[in-house]
């Protein structure tokens, strides 16, 4: 089966993701500055979100240049990550309006969490069905930076329930990371 329905689904559905998530930002009803500045931390959980969704769909993208084949396993992985990955409107307003409070936080970050080992599943099924050649093994390789940040989401979301600001640390840490461009892909592709 080809991929390019898998694409185009997932594109579309981070696409409507992004879009549910800024239609959360409802503008004041006052016109000064204070009333914006209570608006900052739903206007910063959508950042957050906004570059975890990104970080994801560029990943995903750079995932699929290499993929020949997916089969009904990796349609299903795929829709798991989707799953996962739609929670980010919810998860990304209830934090946000809650001003970054102990419970939101730690849901945000089981969100985080199952979208990591989402992402991480639907590679390793990418790999297993990949015909002899396809260099998609060779360019992930062990995924180390997908485990570690699904630890460090673990930790974050036990954390949230004690400091509710370390878990933000560690949040914006992963994504800071991620956002440096995973080149191992490119580099492969490109010999």
């Amino acid at each position: 089966m080809g991929k390019g329905r898998l694409e185009a689904f997932s594109d579309g559905v981070i696409a409507i993701i992004i879009t549910i998530m800024v239609l959360e930002l409802v503008p004041p009803r006052d016109t000064t500055v204070n009333a914006l500045v209570g608006l900052a931390p739903v206007f910063l959980a959508y950042v957050l979100s906004f570059v975890n969704v990104g970080i994801y769909w560029n990943n995903h993208h750079h995932l699929l240049q290499v993929v020949r084949v997916v089969d009904g396993r990796v349609l299903w992985a795929n829709l798991f990550l989707l799953f996962w990955l739609s929670l980010f409107p919810f998860t990304t307003a209830w934090m946000g309006e809650n001003g970054f409070a102990s419970l939101p936080v730690a849901a945000y970050g089981v969100v985080l969490l199952m979208a990591g080992v989402a992402y991480y599943v639907l590679e390793r099924l990418l790999i297993r069905i990949q015909p002899p050649g396809t260099q998609l093994e060779a360019a992930v390789g062990m995924e180390l930076k997908g485990i570690t940040s699904v630890v460090a989401y673990l930790v974050a979301v036990a954390a949230a329930f004690v400091l509710p600001a370390a878990s933000l640390a560690i949040y914006v840490g992963v994504a800071v990371w991620w956002f440096v461009p995973d080149r191992r892909i490119e580099r492969v592709v490109g010999r």
